[in-house]
């Protein structure tokens, strides 16, 4: 069979605003994934139990479950949740929805990222902040969480990697990513092979380059330590 990618060209549009849409998605996952894993990293080295558990409870639970069935929960299930707390049809959309799913359940990984990064830390950076009228607010915001940021710049990076990978699951919800431009540029040539083909190809570049700049970087911090 002759392979013809002519038709991919007539397509770069459409697959340009999936292409958008993924790194939107990406973007904004992965800095709401990031405060939110940053919270519920200090709630589980936190000294009060309660808030400790909730958060334990947290990762464990959406680290213990499939992204595609947070994301289609999200699209189907939250808005019967509104319409029953407001009384109104409140259609939240998928891109929203996308959103909101890849925010919470990366959350969960960053969160472990994030409090093994602030562990790494020396215990005695605390005690000396406090002996100088630091409050732990202060001492974490100011001290402990810039180093530990840096520490953990390049398995943040990773994970964003991996959530980049993940935004392809959007299609099943109908979502117009970068996957969904390929497909449909590919019926509509009537070249679905060749479609999805570019597709794996340009998705093994991108992930191929972001994490060889991981690498780099990764060895540059070593090197500044």
């Amino acid at each position: 069979m002759d392979m013809d990618f002519s038709g991919i060209v007539p397509a770069l549009p459409g697959l340009w605003n999936g292409m958008v849409m993924t790194l939107q998605l990406m973007v904004m996952g992965v800095v709401g994934g990031i405060a939110l894993g940053t919270v519920l990293a200090l709630m589980r080295l936190s000294s009060n139990k309660l808030l400790s558990r909730l958060a334990g409870a947290y990762v464990n639970y959406f680290r213990s479950i499939p992204l595609l069935l947070v994301i289609t929960w999200f699209y189907l299930a939250v808005p019967f949740v509104l319409r029953w707390i407001t009384g109104e049809d409140t259609p939240i959309g998928a891109f929203t929805s996308c959103v909101v799913a890849f925010m919470m359940f990366e959350a969960a990984y960053f969160c472990e990222i994030v409090r093994a990064g602030v562990q790494s830390i020396s215990k005695g950076q605390m005690g000396a902040a406090q002996a100088l009228g630091m409050n732990y607010a202060q001492t974490m915001r100011l001290i402990i969480l810039p180093q530990a940021f840096r520490k953990m710049t390049p398995l943040l990076l990773q994970q964003s990697i991996i959530l980049f990978q993940d935004t392809s699951l959007v299609y099943a919800i109908g979502a117009y990513d970068m996957l969904k431009g390929f497909e449909v540029a590919g019926k509509n040539f009537g070249r679905p092979i060749e479609a999805y083909l570019a597709a794996a190809v340009l998705y093994f570049v991108m992930c191929y380059a972001l994490s060889w700049s991981v690498k780099r970087l990764h060895k540059k911090i070593a090197i500044i330590r």
